[in-house]
């Protein structure tokens, strides 16, 4: 019994011992505790009430004005679909107002009208700002890459986005990719890589419009 009482006693001291010094370290630091809690709360607030009421907003405000945009990219007037027509914005002016939020592709579309106008520079400083995780669109964004490029007559970095543009699809459009690739290379004087280019369309996508043609790529190399 008096083991027993003895045990009891220990354990209500290690209680004891255990409140006093959690009660020891609210009183030390129990204010600066209220004090962080209360930033926290001010700061979840701020950023839900950001979130809603700013960056929503602003979100379908930019999606809306890619509406008239994309209507001319579709019709093919370039000029307008990317610099807008006075009423309407184009994709550069969305891009320098609102940015990603009219979503990924904004800076796709900017960068194919800049290619189709002839600015490979700036067609490449909006390609390299793509971000889309869609493989059929990245792939796309690789080929305008490449295709910039041979506006450069950076033939090498050419060759290497068209590469990586046909590695990305495993379908219609990586023939077309691989033929760039191989027109590519011709200029580079690399026929032996061209010639695997033009094979491989011939071996994977054989009913592609490519896949018609290929033939006479293939036969231009080995009757050389």
């Amino acid at each position: 019994m008096a083991k027993e009482n003895l045990h009891k006693n220990e354990g209500a001291e290690v209680v004891a011992e255990a409140v006093s010094k959690t009660d020891l370290f609210f009183k030390e630091y129990g204010k600066l505790m209220a004090i962080i809690l209360a930033v926290l709360v001010v700061l979840g607030a701020g950023a839900l009430c950001w979130y809603k009421f700013l960056y929503q907003p602003a979100v379908v405000e930019a999606q809306g004005q890619m509406t008239s945009a994309e209507q001319s990219f579709a019709e093919g007037d370039f000029e307008t679909a990317l610099n807008g027509d006075g009423n309407a914005l184009g994709f550069a002016q969305i891009v320098e107002e609102y940015g990603s939020k009219a979503g990924k592709s904004v800076y796709l579309y900017a960068g194919i009208c800049e290619l189709q106008l002839g600015n490979w520079d700036s067609a490449l400083k909006y390609l390299n700002s793509y971000k889309g995780k869609d493989e059929i669109l990245a792939a796309r964004a690789e080929a305008c890459k490449g295709d910039a490029y041979v506006g450069l007559e950076n033939y090498e970095k050419a060759l290497a986005h068209f590469e990586k543009a046909a590695a990305k699809v495993d379908n219609m459009f990586a023939a077309t990719y691989l033929l760039k690739a191989g027109l590519t290379a011709e200029k580079l004087g690399q026929d032996d890589k061209a010639l695997s280019f033009y094979k491989t369309i011939k071996d994977k996508y054989p009913q592609s419009m490519e896949g018609y043609d290929v033939d006479k790529y293939i036969g231009r190399i080995e009757n050389k």
